[in-house]
């Protein structure tokens, strides 16, 4: 009966491992309607969203499970590039939740670069770099549930995918 228990244990973790190391990339991410309107990237084990407006940042963390990550105690920093390649430093600040904001002397442009880096408590530095206007990919993916992807629940009244295998939703390897 032991050995039955640690088998059952072994297989649960071997299957549950591989799922939270995973990660999506950027493209993919480019795929799902993010919460706020803003754009998605990961940053270790953090979903990030950035809403950027012209003189605006806000910035929201979750987890892969789209669980929000509270900010309170964290620090933050952007630097906005411009096309010319000029680079303004703004610093984030937690406001409420799983939000920080900063502001600054800038414009956001479809040549607008940002490079967001948070630092919260007990967890690592990460780092995400985001392009605000870049037009949203256009892939089959783009109608898929962002949710469903986690639960990897095979809803056939739900998706109709003619046959195709969407469970590997492109390579799972980070852009980093």
């Amino acid at each position: 009966m032991k050995n039955v228990l640690l088998v059952a244990i072994f297989l649960g973790m071997a299957t549950a491992i591989p799922n939270i190391a995973l990660g999506h990339t950027d493209e993919y991410l480019a795929t799902v309607e993010a919460p706020h309107g803003g754009q998605l990237r990961m940053a270790g084990p953090f979903h990030l969203e950035l809403v950027a407006k012209d003189g605006e940042l806000e910035l929201y963390v979750t987890d892969h499970m789209d669980n929000d990550i509270p900010t309170a105690g964290g620090s933050g920093k952007a630097n906005v590039f411009d096309e010319t390649g000029e680079r303004i430093s703004v610093p984030l600040t937690p406001v409420f939740g799983n939000l920080m904001k900063g502001a600054g002397e800038f414009k956001i442009t479809p040549e607008t670069v940002v490079s967001v880096f948070v630092v919260l408590e007990g967890y690592e530095t990460q780092g995400a770099r985001f392009t605000p206007l870049a037009p949203k990919s256009t892939t089959e993916d783009s109608a898929h549930d962002h949710h469903d992807h986690h639960d990897h629940h095979d809803h056939h009244d739900h998706h109709d995918h003619h046959g195709d295998d969407h469970n590997n939703h492109g390579s799972h390897e980070e852009d980093e």
